[in-house]
């Protein structure tokens, strides 16, 4: 009763709470938010200044004072208070729209059903995290689903089929590798490398190579910029600007696209390398299904140029990126809000609430 009664005031809503980027999608109206994961605040005081987007900006460029914080590391929950200020922020925002102002002529209450997209490879106590932050945030009920599975049905693939389904989807802090069959995970392996080594890699490189430091917020620009995974007909370039180990002194460098693929190398190599661990391990009858289907990519790390082209020559499997890569999670978890049934076969439980 009192279920049907909140539903009538407030969006239910699923949410990726990734480590790079958070997005939340509102039933009936589809993604209305995509916003850094970043919180800044005050030090001492713990106050919060910024969220999201604004937070982005302070990033390397905070006083002493203030901190600008990701609330998330390797996509589990690192700062408690942090992700439940974000989440409680993101929901609200939602409910103040114009377009979640008005319902029967009440204000919106901002108590939805939250789905949130989870790694698949975390523990109990994280995932109790999660949930515990959502309904701390205003959430009257939280379901998880891992983010995987998430993904594959925001690709629109039927997940709840016989025959299996490969997805890849690599994010900021993890890459999730998952064989998905008959509504369930059949194998999964998550590694904790993705978009933050990458730029992490980005940054030692330049700093070796050309005694160049640079922040990840540039480090990431370049990545996006010109990133690539296997050689290119044209090659491009990107002005950097850091500063010089050496003097001290700002410094301008022009890089090419085929530097950045020697820095992102190392760590692509580890993804090809945990993919191609996992189908080893697959079952016959479902390797025969993936070598019909190919493996689908998502996440953000899918729009690197030539990433599904690397994997398909190494693992010899057709390999293709799902359309708008960076919001299948999301969509995922929007989707399964519409199909009651299909979302209490996918959501994880095991003393959650």
């Amino acid at each position: 009763m009192f279920d049907s009664f909140f539903g009538l005031f407030s969006y239910d809503i699923g949410i990726d709470l990734g480590t790079a980027n958070t997005l939340v999608y509102v039933k009936g109206k589809g993604i209305v938010i995509r916003e850094p994961s970043v919180v800044a605040r005050h030090k001492k005081t713990k106050e919060i200044l910024a969220i999201g987007s604004s937070a982005k900006k302070m990033e390397g460029r905070t006083p002493q004072t203030i901190e600008a914080i990701r609330p998330l590391k390797d996509g589990v929950i690192a700062d408690f208070d942090a992700t439940t200020a974000m989440l409680t922020y993101f929901i609200k925002k939602i409910h103040e729209t114009p377009q979640g102002a008005q319902r029967l002529g009440m204000p919106k209450i901002p108590k939805p059903r939250v789905v949130v997209g989870i790694p698949s490879g975390v523990t109990e106590v994280e995932r109790r995290a999660v949930q515990d932050a959502a309904l701390s945030a205003g959430a009257r009920k939280a379901y998880l689903i891992e983010e995987p599975m998430a993904a594959a049905i925001g690709a629109g693939l039927n997940v709840e089929d016989a025959g299996g389904v490969f997805v890849v989807d690599m994010g900021g802090g993890t890459t999730e590798i998952a064989l998905i069959s008959l509504g369930g995970i059949v194998l999964n392996r998550g590694l904790r490398v993705a978009g933050d080594e990458m730029d992490e890699a980005m940054i030692s490189y330049l700093r070796n190579r050309y005694s160049l430091l640079v922040g990840r917020t540039t480090a990431e620009e370049l990545k996006v910029e010109i990133g690539t995974a296997v050689s290119q007909k044209i090659e491009k370039h990107f002005v950097v600007r850091g500063r010089d180990l050496e003097t001290g002194l700002p410094k301008s460098i022009k890089v090419s696209s085929q530097e950045v693929r020697e820095a992102l190398s190392s760590v692509l190599q580890q993804v090809v390398e945990k993919i191609a661990d996992t189908l080893e391990e697959a079952p016959p009858e479902l390797v025969a299904d993936i070598m019909e289907k190919g493996i689908v990519l998502a996440g953000g790390g899918a729009l690197i140029v030539g990433l599904d082209q690397l994997v398909s020559e190494a693992v010899k499997i057709p390999v293709w990126v799902c359309e708008d890569p960076l919001t299948a999670v999301a969509r995922g978890t929007g989707k399964v809000l519409d199909n009651p049934k299909l979302l209490e076969r996918v959501r994880v439980t095991g003393g959650l609430r």
